[in-house]
């Protein structure tokens, strides 16, 4: 019954992180009074609901901005699902801490928030977060993560955002920060390429440090570091003014992120695997990328 209470809890944090989120972001849309979008209307989130395996599975609900004065395209999805893991999936998890019988039970319930921002402004960096909770009957995690992505890199952002990430993860463990950092930047790396898809952040996954309610405390204050991390660079270069040759090297830079996304994400391949609404799982593609 507490475990039943604790997803609750959970899925119920994520949404009210997603409408802290979309405030934020319409708010940075209402002030946007620069620049060749402005005299545009103010960007909206559009909403609409997404359901795994026809509802019988559980679903969400999939917000997303096209064509705003600051975001060219914006999503932050939430989701809460369940149902049996497929082969494919339960192989995966069985390679995990405590999930040697997911082949005699491969039930599951995970939810969760992501996000993914494609800006107007080259200048203005795009970023990925999420966080999430994940349960079988052999255990429970959570995981999650924020990571920047410039196309034109500025030292001080660097530093600003991790920053921000730092000050969250020291609050829990003055290990995490460094642990952390380093899985990001092994995770968010592009073998083909031989390259970084951003300058990072953190990325964790598998936590299960045995104590639920500190786990859950760590996941949320990850949640709460990314507008701390992410709107003050925004505000900084979003009135920046950028050339064509900055805006060539914005989609050839996301022309990159699709590669990782569509090659190497593990939230990709869960989603379409377990039979998630493809829109939802593929909201992280940019609108517009090029390749040389």
């Amino acid at each position: 019954m507490a475990m039943e209470e604790n997803k609750i809890r959970a899925a119920n944090w994520f949404s009210a992180l997603r409408d802290e989120i979309v405030a934020a972001f319409e708010k940075l849309e209402d002030t946007q009074g620069s620049g060749p979008f402005a005299s545009q209307p103010a960007g909206r989130f559009e909403l609409r609901e997404t359901e795994r395996d026809g509802g019988k599975g559980g679903g969400g609900l999939m917000s997303v901005m096209r064509g705003g004065r600051v975001f060219e395209k914006v999503g932050v999805n939430i989701s809460s699902v369940h149902g049996q893991l497929g082969e494919r999936a339960q192989m995966a998890m069985a390679s995990r801490p405590g999930m040697a019988g997911m082949a005699e039970d491969p039930s599951f319930w995970a939810s969760g928030i992501s996000l993914v921002a494609h800006m107007q402004n080259p200048q203005t960096p795009a970023v990925h977060m999420n966080t999430r909770m994940f349960w079988t009957p052999h255990g429970w995690w959570f995981g999650g993560g924020a990571d920047l992505n410039p196309c034109l890199e500025y030292t001080e952002d660097t530093a600003s955002f991790h920053d921000a990430l730092k000050a969250r993860c020291d609050l829990h463990d003055a290990g995490y920060y460094p642990r952390f950092k380093e899985w990001a930047d092994r995770y968010f790396y592009i073998p083909h390429r031989k390259r970084a898809r951003g300058v990072g952040g953190i990325f964790y996954d598998d936590l299960n440090t045995g104590d639920w309610e500190a786990d859950f405390a760590f996941t949320q204050d990850v949640g709460r570091a990314f507008l701390e991390a992410f709107l003050p660079v925004t505000e900084k270069r979003r009135n920046d003014g950028w050339s064509d040759a900055d805006k060539e090297a914005q989609l050839v830079h996301r022309g990159l992120y699709a590669e990782y996304n569509l090659v190497y994400d593990r939230g990709t391949k869960f989603g379409l695997e377990t039979g998630h609404d493809p829109d939802a799982v593929l909201m992280s593609l940019p609108p517009l990328a090029k390749w040389i």
